[in-house]
């Protein structure tokens, strides 16, 4: 049995969800293309709207205790912060010292605090940076790229390095974090050809997965940089467009997947267990 048998529609309804990210008392959330904010049900039964900003929902990610969701909004080039227990909204940055954000695409925290967000830069442009930020909201250009179409950031399962989807080199590339937190050296991680990668996330084994915009794929890239397809839906009907990816489920082995091209988050019973992210430890 293929992967895509294993594979359901999750929760429906959605307005082309682009993000997906998991709490950790198993609520998935996603974001739609009018600025919705989304909570399901573990259970995929029911989904909600808690929250909108009016604009369009790029990369969400929970801080390491949950209490808040960091989300990007390309439309409000900015990145929001959503109190998960009030569900109120305040604009959390609009760029940092030196640089105003233009489309503020992917978040990540490291189990710290800190928060990385990728900024794609223009389209057709190689202007993509990574910024980072404190917890108190206080940010800095961490590296100046240029990336072509700055994207997915995943940190590595010890947060010695970053990597970023870029998504028209197209592949992987990662950023070295050195022992102060600055940025270090940069180095190809892995080329995807004739595709637009967007999300990533890792599993306990180091395994990156890779999903992509276009085509409908999602790969897997071991650590030893050997590249091959976990899931094709080449009929678009269950996976669609696949933007971002997390892992959840009371085992962390679900991987959910987002996709911009219809209305719903696709649940695939993948039996790998993926990395914990901060929030999640």
């Amino acid at each position: 049995m293929s992967l895509l048998d294993k594979s359901i529609v999750f929760a429906d309804g959605l307005d082309h969800p682009e993000c997906v990210a998991v709490h950790p008392d198993g609520t998935v959330w996603a974001g739609g293309e009018a600025g919705q904010i989304y909570r399901i049900a573990a259970d995929g039964a029911h989904v909600e709207e808690v929250a909108n900003t009016g604009g369009f929902i790029l990369g969400i990610a929970f801080s390491p205790d949950a209490a808040w969701l960091a989300i990007c909004d390309s439309g409000h080039h900015c990145v929001w912060r959503l109190d998960t227990k009030t569900m109120q909204l305040e604009r959390f940055a609009d760029g940092a010292a030196g640089h105003a954000f233009n489309i503020p695409n992917y978040a990540v925290f490291d189990k710290k605090g800190h928060l990385y967000v990728s900024e794609s830069g223009a389209f057709r442009a190689v202007t993509g940076k990574i910024l980072k930020f404190t917890p108190e909201g206080k940010g800095e250009i961490w590296h100046e790229g240029p990336f072509d179409f700055a994207n997915g950031l995943a940190l590595g399962p010890d947060e010695t390095y970053l990597c970023v989807a870029v998504s028209f080199l197209p592949g992987v590339e990662c950023v070295a974090i050195q022992p102060d937190g600055s940025a270090g050296a940069r180095s190809l991680y892995c080329t995807l050809p004739e595709t637009v990668p967007d999300g990533l996330a890792f599993d306990v084994e180091g395994n990156l997965y890779v999903s992509c915009y276009a085509p409908n794929k999602i790969f897997k890239v071991t650590p030893a940089k050997a590249v091959s397809v976990l899931i094709d839906d080449w009929e678009a009907h269950t996976i669609s467009n696949p933007t971002n990816i997390a892992f959840g489920g009371s085992a962390l082995d679900q991987l959910f997947v987002a996709n911009i091209g219809r209305w719903h988050i696709t649940k695939i019973d993948a039996g790998i267990t993926g990395l914990p992210l901060s929030s999640h430890r």
